[in-house]
């Protein structure tokens, strides 16, 4: 319902102004809805706040956090505990059976190094410490640096400490991350028996035992998906 109201001396000359007694909703409702379009894309509809944490807020759990079990999405059936165990029993009767066989060359094959690199193949294998690149390169690479370091340096602490350090840095720089590997140059440096190996040191007996439980992995991965109770 709206009125006119006439400015004017005469009413020929009058200029009618309508005035409306009701709110245009087309001219405000504009305005409400860019209001809430804006509100929207700032986060603040219904007064939420948007809150961006950083990534490293997120994987830094409290210490408290880190003492207790991982939050398990599904329980562990028993074939997934018995096939990786029966795959380290046969790795380490294997291992034992050749180093029976390399007595008498004063040689061993069964070193602790080979025990990790068993728990993680076995345990993890979709862990990355556990990928065929990071176990082959590690191994490698980490056992050459204990020859270096054993010539450089001769048996010691600085040695030891030397090649821990180059270990870690070669491992990082290839993306080769894999723990059991940074115990190669220590073993070296310790065991007068590998140290007769030299330069072959970097064949045997990291990467020769790895190649042994990749193996047996293998096998292990086929039991436990056909094989399931």
């Amino acid at each position: 319902m709206s009125s006119a109201i006439f400015c004017g001396g005469s009413t020929k000359s009058m200029v009618p102004l309508s005035l409306s007694l009701q709110p245009s909703f087309k001219s405000f409702t504009p305005k409400k809805k860019n209001k809430r379009l804006v509100l929207d894309y700032l986060g603040l509809k219904g007064r939420r706040n948007l809150l961006i944490k950083a990534s490293s807020d997120v994987a830094s759990p409290s210490i408290w956090e880190n003492l207790k079990p991982p939050k398990s999405s599904s329980t562990h059936s028993l074939s997934d505990i018995l096939w990786p165990s029966a795959g380290a029993f046969a790795a380490m009767a294997i291992l034992g059976k050749l180093d029976q066989l390399l007595t008498p060359k004063g040689l061993s094959i069964t070193v602790a190094p080979l025990g990790a690199v068993s728990a993680l193949l076995f345990a993890s294998p979709s862990a990355p410490s556990a990928r065929k690149y990071s176990m082959f390169m590690a191994q490698i690479g980490c056992a050459a640096i204990g020859v270096l370091a054993f010539a450089i340096f001769g048996p010691g602490l600085l040695a030891k400490s030397a090649s821990v350090a180059a270990c870690i840095a070669y491992m990082i720089y290839t993306d080769s991350v894999h723990p059991p590997a940074v115990s190669m140059p220590l073993l070296f440096i310790d065991a007068i028996k590998f140290q007769q190996l030299s330069f072959w040191y970097v064949l045997y007996p990291g990467v020769a035992g790895c190649i042994l439980l990749c193996l047996i992995q293998e096998v292990v991965l086929y039991m436990k998906q056909n094989f399931k109770f």
